[in-house]
């Protein structure tokens, strides 16, 4: 099973938890309370660049029919729509610039570059995957429906076409999105079955102004440079998908983000949704472009932590919640952005399989653990901090003395294998031995007989 007891996981006590939940509201409230003119020029900044950066991509796409023409235009274009997607769109959708009070930069009235509405995105992306992130059942991000990420949910054998299902979903991201979203919104307003439903028709408004934006109208305002045009628009939404898709799967699935089941809902505190998020989270190394581009989630941890937060906070918010791991003793999940997409592509083709063609359990897996992998290696509730160093012994050392452990098993397994072939070879060879010599008594009593009947015939004679 996936985690049904987060502090039997965590290693920590009730009162720990209830600690790094006030340290984390404290967090909150700092940020809250200096949030300002900064933040603000910040994020208006971010709105007049990626407006000029669009301007003059479509621009340039005038004359597309030149090769470098196309070329820029299409890179302005691209990283226009990855900057709008990543950074505005979906931080702004979550309400982070709602304290200015700015009508326009207000996650009630922004719509986004993108064929799903933000009205839909938020209703089913803000509530369902933040409020029950990674929980089974609850959270309706993990696999988005269609990929199978855990071995908590059965096999099916729709899951062997599992990884040309990750490649669709990654080219048309923006679209597998927007689906999800409808069938959830659809879901909530019990209309599952109707084609005729008020989100049916928001989401057929607003996918089709995004088919003719992208794909007729500005094309079409090109006049002979039109094919070209339509490439080059086709081309950057494929690239911003792209990008999208493997920020997204770097900070929910790679090794280290975990899973929970129903049952740790029950009677949740505020300290125990916290440590949920942590512990359900990834990140990924960025500077200062590369976080711009992603919109901040590589601060994916984080983002989990304060969604509503100004994205530009979270590098700053980012030291502050690692010094917590580092205190409690808690795994701060991260790792170069290929080594996060490796972990998660691996997953989606390994779970592809069956389980018997599978050697972890779903306690133990590296993409799936729970609190029994720590059975019998558990350190003792004396040692939870050490007396003369104040050193905390928690999830971060039971993860290594698991590891730790898993390697003494598998040597101790290796050498029971090697004793066990090397007394195979012994027996085989005294097995050998003993057929050479019966071989040879055989041989020797072949010959007594033959010795024996050739006198009774000399005898006869």
């Amino acid at each position: 099973m996936a985690i049904t007891d987060i502090q039997a996981f965590a290693h920590l006590t009730a009162a720990d938890i209830e600690t790094l939940g006030k340290e984390l509201d404290s967090i909150r409230r700092s940020v809250e309370t200096s949030r300002g003119e900064r933040d603000a020029r910040y994020i208006r900044r971010t709105i007049a660049a990626q407006r000029a950066l669009e301007v003059a991509g479509r621009a340039v796409l005038f004359g597309s029919r030149n090769r470098w023409a196309w070329v820029g235009g299409t890179a302005m274009l691209s990283v226009a729509k990855i900057i709008e997607n990543m950074e505005l769109g979906h931080n702004v959708s979550h309400g982070q610039w709602d304290w200015m009070n700015d009508p326009e930069i207000h996650s009630t009235t922004w719509e986004w570059d993108m064929t799903g509405t933000s009205a839909q995105w938020r209703r089913a992306h803000n509530y369902s995957h933040h409020t029950y992130t990674n929980v089974l059942g609850k959270d309706e991000d993990l696999g988005f429906g269609i990929l199978r990420m855990t071995r908590d949910e059965a096999w099916r054998p729709v899951h062997l076409v599992q990884p040309a299902a990750n490649l669709l979903l990654a080219a048309t991201f923006e679209w597998g999105i927007a689906l999800h979203d409808l069938g959830i919104e659809k879901e909530l307003a019990g209309v599952s079955g109707s084609v005729t439903s008020p989100a049916d028709v928001d989401f057929y408004r607003k996918a089709g102004r995004q088919v003719a934006k992208d794909f007729v109208l500005y094309p079409a305002l090109t006049g002979p440079a039109w094919k070209s045009t339509l490439k080059a628009n086709a081309t950057a939404n494929l690239v911003r998908n792209l990008w999208s898709y493997a920020v997204i799967f770097c900070g929910h699935f790679p090794d280290g983000a975990q899973k929970f089941t129903a049952e740790q809902l029950d009677g949740e505190t505020q300290g125990e949704w916290y440590l949920r998020q942590m512990l359900g989270s990834a990140n990924f190394k960025a500077g200062p472009v590369m976080a711009f581009m992603s919109g901040n989630l590589c601060y994916q941890i984080e983002h989990h932590l304060f969604p509503d937060l100004p994205s530009n906070r979270y590098s700053e918010v980012a030291v502050r919640v690692r010094e917590l791991c580092d205190k409690y003793d808690l795994p701060y999940t991260t790792g170069s952005l290929g080594k996060q997409y490796l972990l998660a592509f691996r997953t989606i083709h390994k779970l592809a399989l069956p389980d018997r063609f599978l050697k972890r359990t779903a306690d133990d897996a590296p993409e799936t653990s729970s609190e029994h992998k720590f059975a019998g290696i558990t350190l003792p509730d004396a040692l939870r901090v050490d007396p003369e160093t104040g050193k905390r012994f928690g999830l971060r050392s039971a993860l290594h003395d698991a590891k730790v452990a898993l390697e003494v098993k598998a040597r101790h397994e290796k050498e029971v294998l090697r004793e066990a072939k090397t007394a195979l070879k012994a027996r085989a060879r005294q097995e050998k031995l003993a057929l050479r010599a019966a071989k040879k008594a055989l041989g020797e009593r072949a010959r007594d007989e033959r010795t024996k009947a050739a006198r009774r015939m000399g005898r006869a004679v």
